[in-house]
């Protein structure tokens, strides 16, 4: 089953109260709690409060998106005790994570096994408390594309280690699903969103042609308008046989409106209207 929800990082000027009230008007299942603003690491109060408010309103605190850098983090000050302790008080199962600070062929083989090392000490922590761990697929990380990813992923076998997918941007669909499928077995929840790069009208160029610039190289566009793509990524999606919540991210214009668009979208797409 694939279930509906949102992450709070789309609206980050709003309060948890606000996000809880779109969340719930918009029809979604869950919402993913961002440890850089409204769920602040080590913050238990506002953790236990988010979460109530979601349970409230009949939403699910799915996710605690920590940032938390595995292999980086620690050396900064930010515990993953810290994280997991907000993470329960929170009611969140998975915790998402990012592997490391380099992209994947810039990351030595220090790096690569300091990585993969924490990961196994930090999945022990997160399996005792009953919650797993998710690597967000993303840029500047280990999981910076499909192939990256299902490498590292190979590496870091454990129980309570799972995989967070979005599509990486400029790629062709075909290299995207590649990587959705290369992680089908491991795949914990996804975040929704349709960008392009380059021109606004242009659906999708190839990441090398030369260093991208965020923002001004990335746009936003409706859910609807990569239907096709996400028809694609859902169907494989669906063929693990598992639970997953897809998380809307990223809204064209940060605009509400265009939320509950994306929403209605979602929701048809997945089949839970």
């Amino acid at each position: 089953m694939i279930k509906s929800g949102l992450c709070s990082i789309t609206f980050r000027q709003l309060s948890a109260g606000e996000i809880v009230a779109l969340a719930a008007k918009a029809g979604l299942e869950g919402i993913e709690w961002a440890g850089d603003v409204h769920v602040p690491h080590g913050d238990i109060a506002a953790a236990r409060s988010a979460g109530e408010k979601t349970r409230s309103a009949g939403l699910e605190a799915c996710s605690y998106g920590s940032y938390y850098r595995v292999g980086v983090s620690e050396d900064r000050g930010l515990s993953f005790g810290s994280v997991l302790e907000t993470a329960v008080a929170l009611g969140a199962p998975a915790i998402r994570v990012w592997a490391g600070n380099k992209d994947s062929a810039q990351a030595g083989e220090d790096l690569f096994r300091r990585i993969v090392a924490e990961t196994f000490r930090i999945a022990d922590m997160a399996h005792r408390a009953g919650a797993t761990i998710c690597f967000e697929f993303h840029g500047g990380t280990l999981t910076d594309r499909g192939t990256s990813a299902v490498e590292f992923a190979s590496q870091v076998q454990h129980d309570a280690v799972r995989f967070s997918w979005q599509p990486p941007h400029g790629y062709t669909l075909e290299d995207c699903l590649a990587g959705l499928r290369g992680l089908l077995g491991r795949l914990g929840n996804v975040h929704v969103f349709h960008w392009t790069i380059g021109s606004p009208d242009r659906n999708t160029v190839t990441p090398d042609v030369r260093p991208l610039k965020y923002p001004e190289d990335f746009h936003r566009h409706l859910l609807a308008d990569g239907e096709g793509r996400w028809s694609a990524y859902l169907e494989a999606i669906r063929s693990s046989q598992r639970d997953h919540t897809a998380l809307l991210e990223f809204v064209k214009d940060d605009d509400p409106e265009n939320f509950f668009r994306d929403a209605q979208t979602l929701k048809r797409l997945i089949g839970r209207t």
